[in-house]
């Protein structure tokens, strides 16, 4: 009984190229020898719809399966010879299941495997073709700047080397007056094949290096890039409040897209550089201020320098303890995009001990000693001695 293909498949006759695929993948994948090891009544099964998917896929020959049927494909796809095994022509049996086998082999393996050999490695599966449009690169620019420029803000002059579109040739690489041709390697598709075995291996063209077109006369100023090098001059605003690691992006400063492509970006990194007076943490800024034993005592005002060039006066209270911090409140730095919300100026007292006493002095300060009490720290401290040694 002559075989029907179609009904093999599991399809209608008049069934389109997807409904096949789908057809054919979800017959293959329950027949596959690899699914049912042993199974000889599958491993036939799946020969005959190899067989019947390798036809009814190929326009030629299901058009001639649809009018003859089988025999179509006898004596060398002549068709049949009176008295002649039915399938000993050039699409017989064991040449056509062979043929199936090999020819689908890809597809469905895509399938058992997740899809392995269809990217990048079967000539079943989506090519990608590189573009001569490309994207310039991005590029990365580190600036140093000051307290002063953080609480104020500022405008910084920078340059850097980058690329430029050329002028000659538009972008295009090539001669002017000419233009690109198709590659004649891979006929335009950016990627070759190699068979070996059942399996179909692809790879970037290396012709054209995947972009399926040829510059054969170079543009003489950027030798084909469609790029030339330059040197950039840049006005950069730094807002008010930035820290170290602060990242300003400047969209389309960076190198020139090819072929029409837009350019890429300018990062710029901020580093707030040390200042010799003062150290920020976060948004306070922190001062160590020197005073005498005295000034401390008896408290005390110091003029005081800010980052940006004004002044201000600190006042530090009588009885000023060592390491002691006086704060002013919103004399700090301003947050980054809240420049009315301000840190404070933090001032640690360190108190100096006078050296260098003459008798005079001493004598005058054993004075004093006699009529001061012991602090609470001293106290405390003489306290806990009691308890620890009687």
């Amino acid at each position: 009984m002559a075989k029907d293909f179609y009904k093999t498949l599991g399809v209608d006759k008049g069934a389109d190229d997807a409904a096949l695929k789908a057809a054919y993948r979800k017959q293959a994948m329950a027949y596959h020898p690899d699914r049912n090891p042993g199974n000889a009544t599958a491993e036939a099964k799946f020969k005959e719809i190899n067989e019947a998917y390798d036809v009814l896929r190929d326009p030629q020959k299901r058009a001639a399966y649809d009018r003859f049927g089988p025999t179509a494909f006898e004596n060398g796809g002549r068709g049949p010879t009176p008295g002649a095994n039915p399938f000993a022509g050039g699409f017989g049996q064991n040449q056509g299941q062979q043929q199936g086998f090999e020819g689908n082999f890809e597809e469905l393996f895509e399938d058992l495997m997740g899809g392995l050999f269809g990217q990048g490695f079967s000539g079943q599966g989506p090519q990608t073709k590189r573009s001569r449009a490309a994207r310039g690169a991005d590029l990365r620019y580190n600036l140093e700047v000051t307290l002063a420029q953080v609480m104020g803000g500022t405008k910084a002059k920078i340059t850097y080397p980058s690329t430029q579109s050329c002028g000659t040739c538009n972008g295009s690489g090539a001669k002017k007056g000419t233009k690109p041709v198709t590659c004649g390697t891979c006929n335009g598709q950016g990627t070759v094949f190699m068979r070996q075995g059942f399996f179909q291996m692809s790879r970037s063209c290396p012709d054209c290096q995947g972009t399926g077109q040829i510059i054969k006369e170079k543009c003489p100023d950027c030798a084909g890039a469609g790029r030339t090098r330059t040197t950039r001059n840049l006005d950069v605003t730094i807002p008010v409040g930035v820290d170290d690691g602060t990242r300003l992006r400047l969209a389309g400063e960076g190198e020139a897209g090819t072929g029409g492509a837009p350019n890429g970006d300018l990062f710029v990194f901020i580093t707030v550089a040390t200042h010799p007076l003062f150290k920020r943490d976060g948004l306070n800024l922190e001062v160590t201020v020197p005073v005498s034993m005295l000034d401390a005592a008896l408290g005390t005002e110091v003029e005081l320098p800010l980052p940006n060039g004004e002044k201000t006066t600190l006042k530090i209270p009588a009885g000023t303890q060592p390491s002691e911090a006086v704060k002013l409140h919103g004399l700090g730095l301003p947050a980054l995009g809240r420049p009315r919300d301000c840190g404070d100026l933090v001032a640690r007292v360190q108190v100096e001990i006078p050296t260098g006493l003459s008798k005079a002095q001493k004598e005058q300060l054993q004075a004093l000693k006699a009529d001061f009490k012991p602090g609470r720290a001293q106290e405390g401290f003489a306290s806990r001695l009691r308890k620890l040694f009687g």
